[in-house]
């Protein structure tokens, strides 16, 4: 068995989104985005799908030009090779569901300033 909880710890980046891995299974990886107000995650695509549900707060999340404002509850989920963005609204914690193929690595590289 696995846990973590969400809501524990929670830091806010001065700069930029600050992201951590919640956990990790056999076949996902768990990673919380937690972003302040106006921060921005460049537009990027995953190489495997993703699922992004909204804990707290609300963003736009940019997909191929087209924005939708996503609000605390919502889950969405994209392919492979989608291109999108991301920028906060308000103070936000995102949940990110990852491949266990993709790293964090490139999570953390797409937040580079």
């Amino acid at each position: 068995m696995n846990s973590a909880n969400i809501l524990k710890d929670v830091s806010y980046g001065d700069n930029k989104p600050k992201i951590s891995l919640l956990l990790e299974t056999r076949t996902s990886k768990e990673i919380r985005i937690v972003f302040e107000k106006d921060q921005y995650m460049k537009e990027h695509q995953t190489p495997h799908p993703i699922t992004v549900e909204m804990v707290e707060g609300n963003l736009d999340f940019g997909i191929e030009g087209t924005v939708h404002n996503l609000v605390k509850g919502d889950i969405l989920s994209l392919e492979g090779g989608v291109p999108h963005d991301l920028l906060a609204k308000s103070r936000c914690i995102v949940r990110l569901s990852l491949s266990k193929a993709d790293t964090l690595q490139r999570v953390e590289d797409v937040i580079k300033l």
